[in-house]
């Protein structure tokens, strides 16, 4: 049982009037005992001392609550309070003393020094990364999946760290219905934009319940998660090693091990599977509470004091004027300040999209062919300076120089190659050295090419 390992009177200090202070004191005494830099975990009697004198003064104590019948007098000074919140932690065991020649030196026992940082955690919880969660539950899997004689001890990380990330998210609904609880009992409206901004908005909105709407959700290896474990179900050689490494490393029997291998393989594949189902929940409850908030917000300002007395004096002013010199009202709609989605609607929920059966879609063979054609003509049409090169040495076939008249046109890449013969200098830079190649001289009379192609006569030579 708990108490077997832990004193009676441990959680007495922090249940007392003086409470905050030896929170502050605890809290202090986290970063001096849990140091990472800290080889030797027995600490020296006087820099406990020290560090408790530290907290007083950053506290700012004044004076301590009398606390049982030998405190009947407050203390005078920084170090005769320090003095004695250092005898109430040694007396309710928090700490413990431990003699060694003729220095005194201070430890903790494992269980309180676990109880300890469980409090620290829970008092300096901070944003969770949901991502390195993700990624460390997955790159477990795989590890124990690739080596399961060697690593296969990672598939119970895996299952470790899954259950702290499924309590988690268990942690997030509860403190969205507390907060909401704490809205609906509170008549202030300030009061509740205060809590809803500071509790909901910077601690859960922000760090926890954002990061598992956004783009880049840590989700996405979800699917690779459960398609490796539901593989390693039906692999049984894979079953069998990781079993043997249970039983070796767990001192269990081989039956043992192949328990808790399923047990474990089992747990990672519910929690993932459930995911989508607490995540509606957590919007549910977010959507009510930020329709609570918006309401508050909406009539804030028609419960304004003195708002009854500033109606009889306004509606009093109107009864003295006659019909005449009352305007006309069109309308009582008054649209928002910025747009009509005024700030203080808040958002809809978005409706599920219903499942669809997605087909592939058969092209008709007749458009295939058609679009293959247009692929193949475009092609032929296409000028480069390699297909003009190419064009030009088949029709020299040797010769040093050639007539306009010499030259033969069999294709449609033939005409376009010809038409570019008598231009080499258009083909830009990448057809500046094939123009090099080549001087043309044109003639005054006309002549036929090929039977397609009318042109100005020239003589082409190639130079060496």
């Amino acid at each position: 049982m708990l108490f077997n390992h832990l004193p009676d009177e441990l959680f007495g200090p922090l249940a007392g009037t003086n409470k905050a202070v030896y929170q502050a004191v605890l809290l202090e005494l986290a970063d001096l005992f849990f140091d990472e830099d800290a080889v030797d975990p027995f600490i020296p009697r006087d820099l406990v001392r020290s560090s408790i004198e530290d907290a007083v003064v950053k506290y700012g104590v004044r004076h301590l609550a009398p606390e049982g019948d030998h405190d009947h007098e407050p203390p005078r000074s920084v170090a005769e309070t320090a003095a004695r919140i250092y005898r109430r932690l040694l007396l309710t065991g928090w700490l413990e003393e431990e003699t060694r020649l003729y220095r005194t030196f201070v430890l903790m026992s494992p269980a309180i020094s676990y109880v300890l940082r469980s409090l620290v955690s829970v008092a300096r919880q901070g944003k969770r990364s949901y991502g390195g969660t993700i990624l460390n539950v997955l790159s477990s899997v795989e590890s124990a999946i690739n080596d399961p004689e060697g690593r296969g001890l990672a598939l119970q990380e895996a299952a470790s760290t899954a259950a702290q990330f499924s309590a988690h998210l268990t942690d997030i609904l509860l403190g969205l219905r507390e907060l909401r609880k704490n809205i609906a009992a509170t008549n202030d409206p300030q009061r509740i934009l205060k809590g809803f901004f500071e509790e909901f908005v910077e601690r859960i909105l922000v760090a926890d319940y954002k990061t598992l709407k956004t783009q880049n959700n840590p989700f996405r290896f979800r699917r690779q998660i459960l398609s490796h474990l539901k593989e390693l179900q039906f692999d049984p050689p894979k079953l069998a090693a990781l079993s043997r490494h249970y039983q070796e490393q767990m001192d269990v029997t081989y039956v043992e091990g192949q328990n808790l291998v399923h047990q474990h393989i089992s747990r990672v594949i519910r929690i993932f599977e459930s995911v989508d189902q607490r995540l509606s929940l957590i919007d549910d409850f977010r959507f009510r509470l930020e329709k609570r908030v918006a309401d508050t917000v909406r009539y804030m300002d028609k419960t304004t004091p003195g708002m009854s007395a500033y109606l009889q004096r306004m509606i009093r002013a109107v009864a003295e004027h006659s019909d005449e010199q009352i305007p006309l009202v069109a309308s009582l709609y008054q649209p928002a300040f910025l747009s009509p989605r005024s700030i203080r609607v808040p958002p809809k929920r978005r409706p599920t999209p219903p499942p669809r059966v997605i087909r592939q879609i058969q092209i008709d063979p007749a458009v295939l062919e058609l679009r293959e054609r247009f692929k193949q003509f475009k092609a032929r049409r296409e000028v480069s300076v390699d297909k003009v090169g190419t064009y030009m040495q088949m029709q020299f076939a040797g010769r040093k120089q050639m007539r306009a008249s010499d030259f033969s046109i069999d294709s449609i890449e033939d005409y376009v190659c010809f038409s570019y013969v008598r231009h080499l200098g258009s083909l830009g830079k990448q057809g500046k050295s094939l123009s090099k190649s080549y001087r043309i001289r044109f003639e005054d009379t006309y002549t036929c090419v090929g039977g397609m192609v009318e042109c100005r006569d020239f003589v082409i030579e190639r130079i060496d």
